[in-house]
């Protein structure tokens, strides 16, 4: 070959590698249609619910196509599957399980690019299947813990190896035929890789809404509000544990100033009310409150408690810090949740009432410093956690996932 002819093939071969890399940059920034599977789609009663159509909003935002398949879907609406006195538990905690629906999930997964799967139930195993048989990837997000489920379960979280069982059948349910896992938290994906999980794994948050925006801090040295407002969101189940909460109020030297707010419902709600009657001298409230009006509450409020025993990330914390609320949370080895403590007097044992009320004692008393760690919490929390960042990493795990798929189940 002479010199120009080995040029000119050069040159051609040089062109071709362009044209391979600008298809390849294209159908990178092109946009998904992605299908979100999860039981109940209609409504953010419950924190996997909240995610799934956050994530949804925020990827409709972006330029992808979502469609949502699940209770309460607008596009794409699925019966619920009544299992005897289980989904009486659930129902309690604003959970439904969702009954498989072949025909619907081919409507909703035709000319899909991808499907994600929110649970490990008998629903979302049966999303993948169809999924997989239509020749369409699958992902999965890791949203349920197992020790939640004991907790729920009463007693049976007592039986040696009960947790270790839940992962194992959660994996033989679900996972093991997903190659791409969606982990909220560093602690749950260690969790996953101590039982035997060998998935490709992606730590992403689920992040929060932009609705929830920063308060305005009071100026240094100006009066402190009275009464000094305490919020907690979450279940009212006995692993949200509130009820060290209301007994660290009580035990609080700022008792009869403290008004105490916790957000939820659930099946310790009456308990809990008849707690808070007995033991707290100052204004209390307890039960549920709409999605929509916890951005505004939240930034009434002074302070948040978090003292859940078990938690895969939690969302409330995350809009909690978001609002400029500096958190108070529980250390606790089946909790993610304290990872957010930019300070030692943000983290309390778990289960320890005085520990919580020498911290809750000690942010009154210092109203400025209460002040000046809301702002950087606020900060922080939008540098970190947003959802558009979220919503980001979780598209690329998607389109990871499109490329190294090979059609089997």
């Amino acid at each position: 070959m002479g010199k120009a002819e080995h040029t000119t093939g050069v040159k051609g071969a040089k062109a071709v590698d362009r044209q391979v890399a600008q298809s390849a940059q294209a159908a990178s920034d092109s946009p998904l249609t992605i299908a979100l599977v999860v039981d109940t789609a209609g409504n953010e009663g419950n924190g996997t619910s909240n995610s799934a159509l956050q994530y949804a909003r925020e990827l409709r935002r972006q330029g992808h196509v979502v469609r949502l398949v699940g209770i309460g879907s607008p596009e794409y609406p699925v019966a619920q599957r009544h299992i005897p006195l289980v989904s009486w538990v659930a129902a309690k905690q604003q959970m439904q399980f969702a009954q498989p629906d072949a025909e619907m999930f081919r409507k909703a997964f035709q000319g899909a690019d991808v499907v994600h799967v929110y649970l490990p139930f008998k629903y979302g195993r049966a999303a993948v299947r169809t999924a997989h048989e239509m020749g369409i990837p699958a992902t999965a997000g890791f949203h349920l813990q197992p020790e939640n489920v004991l907790y729920s379960a009463g007693p049976l979280r007592y039986v040696p190896g009960a947790s270790a069982f839940l992962y194992w059948l959660f994996d033989r349910m679900l996972y093991r035929h997903i190659r791409h896992i969606h982990t909220p938290s560093h602690m749950i994906a260690a969790q996953l890789r101590a039982h035997g999980y060998r998935q490709r794994l992606h730590v992403i948050s689920n992040g929060y809404a932009p609705r929830f925006t920063p308060k305005q801090q009071r100026e240094p040295g100006s009066p402190s509000p009275r009464p000094f407002r305490i919020v907690a969101s979450g279940r009212l189940a006995s692993e949200k544990d509130h009820a060290t909460l209301i007994r660290a109020v009580a035990l609080s030297r700022h008792a009869k100033d403290i008004e105490l707010l916790i957000c939820g419902t659930g099946p310790l709600q009456r308990e809990l009310r008849h707690m808070a009657a007995e033991l707290l001298p100052g204004r209390w409230s307890i039960g549920f409150h709409d999605n929509a009006q916890m951005p505004a509450l939240l930034r009434s409020c002074d302070l948040l408690v978090h003292p859940s025993i078990v938690d895969i990330e939690s969302l409330s914390v995350l809009e909690g810090m978001a609002s400029g609320l500096v958190p108070v949370i529980a250390k606790s080895a089946q909790s993610a949740a304290g990872q957010f403590a930019l300070t030692d007097r943000s983290l309390f044992d778990a289960r320890d009432p005085v520990m919580l009320a020498q911290r809750i004692d000690w942010w009154i008393e210092h109203p400025d410093e209460l002040s000046h760690w809301g702002a950087v919490y606020a900060e922080h929390t939008h540098e970190e956690y947003s959802i558009e960042s979220c919503v980001h990493k979780f598209v690329a795990m998607e389109r990871e996932a499109i490329a190294d798929f090979d059609g089997v189940l």
